[in-house]
């Protein structure tokens, strides 16, 4: 099968167009022939041998597939061939071909496309699960929301909104932004001109946010520390901006503020049934209108160079999707 394959770890320019074994679905299993696939941050680590999965070379990146049901593996039940689906998997998803688990794998609704659902389960699964599961965000609190024009961050502001949250977006510029309010954001804050501690305080009449959703990290997150309300919770997604911050317990006993970390892949270990709850409400809410995923850019295999250097350079809002079945060869 044609796959992008990674021979030997490091940036994405060592990665090849090439050919790999269809994989076989083991015991639990299923085959899915991939339509679609997204692209998230994690694939730019797994190359460079950076990230919590580490496979065997050679292999095709890849952390989140669309497409139909190819082979049942053994006592696999509840699934059937053709079926259309979206699934999770550790890697392999740049190829025609990627194994999942069952407990992995969400039918996916005729209302959602192939390429919506290749970039739906991270982004939403990550963003419904830290305000529901981690920090029980409820009706009438407000939430801010960094990197809002990003793929997970812009899941977020609309499951904020979805919950009944008023929403404080913040990203660099102002057509990033847009894409932030057309999503739902009741406010916005440039970081590229404006103090993110002074526009919380006027948007709040100084009391603060309750809920803070960091993917940046660094001074970022030191700004939504002195940002939240008393009794607040501050969710650690990541660090984009390439700096792990020490949190200074001081501030968090004076404000009583919780600062939690969430990962939500470890889900997919430790409470399947949840993630696979957590997904029926999202899907839910994307019939009814409820969210509106936003894809803002495709390509196909063949151009996955140029997919993961628009990924690099955060020049997409939204999520990015390779298109796969059907795509010419190089």
């Amino acid at each position: 099968m044609r796959a992008v394959v990674c021979h030997e770890l490091g940036g994405f320019d060592r990665l090849t167009l090439g050919e790999l074994p269809v994989p076989q679905p083991g015991p639990g299993e299923i085959l899915i022939k991939v339509m679609a696939a997204g692209l998230n941050f994690a694939d730019l680590l797994i190359i460079k041998g950076e990230y919590q999965e580490k496979p065997d070379l050679p292999f095709a990146p890849g952390l989140e597939i669309a497409g139909s049901v190819e082979q049942l593996g053994p006592d696999v039940e509840g699934i059937s061939l053709g079926q259309r689906v979206m699934a999770t998997v550790a890697y392999g998803g740049f190829a025609e071909f990627a194994v999942a688990r069952v407990s992995d794998v969400v039918a996916v609704p005729d209302s959602v496309d192939d390429i919506v659902a290749a970039g739906f389960a991270i982004a939403y699964g990550t963003a419904y699960g830290s305000l529901q599961w981690a920090t029980q965000l409820t009706a009438g609190e407000t939430l801010l929301v960094h990197g809002a024009a990003g793929g997970v961050g812009l899941a977020t502001v609309e499951c904020g909104k979805a919950l009944g949250a008023t929403v404080i977006a913040t990203a660099r510029g102002k057509d990033r932004l847009a894409v932030a309010t057309a999503h739902g954001a009741d406010h916005v804050i440039d970081t590229s001109t404006e103090d993110i501690r002074e526009r919380v305080k006027a948007l709040t009449a100084g009391r603060g946010v309750d809920v803070v959703f960091d993917p940046i990290g660094g001074d970022v997150f030191e700004a939504s520390l002195r940002s939240t309300a008393w009794s607040g919770r501050l969710i650690i997604i990541g660090f984009a901006g390439g700096r792990v911050q020490q949190v200074p317990a001081n501030i968090l006993l004076v404000k009583n503020i919780s600062a939690i970390g969430f990962y939500w892949g470890s889900y997919r270990k430790h409470d399947p049934r949840r993630v696979q709850a957590g997904f029926k409400t999202l899907l839910d809410w994307a019939d009814d209108g409820r969210i509106d995923p936003h894809v803002s850019m495709t390509f196909e295999l063949n151009q996955y160079q140029e997919a993961l250097r628009a990924l690099e350079a955060r020049q997409s809002t939204g999520k990015i999707v390779l298109t796969i079945a059907e795509t010419p060869a190089a």
